[in-house]
C-alpha cells in the first residue's frame, strides 16, 4: 500500500536517492529545515519501509565474479516454495529471488566466478533442491541499472 508523503518527504527522497551519502545538514539546508528534522524524517521513512537502508554497491566483476546469470526454476513440488527459498538464501552467489508468473516458479539472479563455477552451483546447489527444470540466461553486460526515477513519481 502506498504511503502518503508530504512535500518535505518527497524532497528528501529525491535528494538522497541521487546520493545516499549526502550529509543530512546539506539536505536540511536545501529543504530549509533543521538537521534534526531531516534525521526524524529519515527515521520515519525507514520505519514506514519506504527507505530500506543504504549500502555501498560492489561491482562483482571487480572482485572476480565475471559471470552474471539469471535462472528460471521450476519445482517438482510447488508446495516446497518456502523450503527452496530458505535453501537459496544459504547460497551466497544468489543475490535475488523472485516469485513470478509465466514459465517459472522462481526466477533468481546469481554471480559466479566463471562458467565452470556457474555449472558447479547449478549441479551441486540448485539441482538438489527438487527442480523439475531450469533455464539459465547469462548476462553479457548490464545496459541499465538505476533506482526507480522519483522525479516523475513524486512530483
Amino acid at each position: 500500500m502506498a504511503q502518503k508523503l508530504d512535500n518535505l518527504d518527497k524532497q528528501i527522497l529525491k535528494m538522497i536517492s541521487g546520493d545516499a551519502r549526502i550529509p543530512f545538514l546539506e539536505v536540511a539546508r536545501a529543504c530549509n529545515v533543521s538537521g534534526a528534522a531531516i534525521h526524524q524524517r529519515i527515521q520515519k521513512l525507514t520505519g514506514l519501509g519506504i527507505l530500506k537502508g543504504s549500502q555501498f554497491v560492489i561491482d562483482p566483476e571487480k572482485i572476480g565474479y565475471e559471470t552474471c546469470a539469471y535462472i528460471g526454476l521450476n519445482l517438482k513440488n510447488p508446495e516446497d516454495f518456502d523450503y527452496v527459498v530458505s535453501e537459496l538464501e544459504k547460497i551466497p552467489e544468489v543475490v535475488e529471488c523472485h516469485y513470478t508468473t509465466g514459465n517459472y516458479d522462481l526466477f533468481i539472479k546469481l554471480y559466479a566466478v566463471n562458467n565452470h563455477h556457474l555449472l558447479t552451483i547449478i549441479h551441486d546447489k540448485l539441482q538438489p533442491l527438487g527442480l523439475s527444470s531450469s533455464e539459465t540466461l547469462i548476462s553479457f553486460h548490464t545496459a541499465i541499472i538505476r533506482q526507480l526515477p522519483l522525479n516523475a513519481i513524486l512530483d
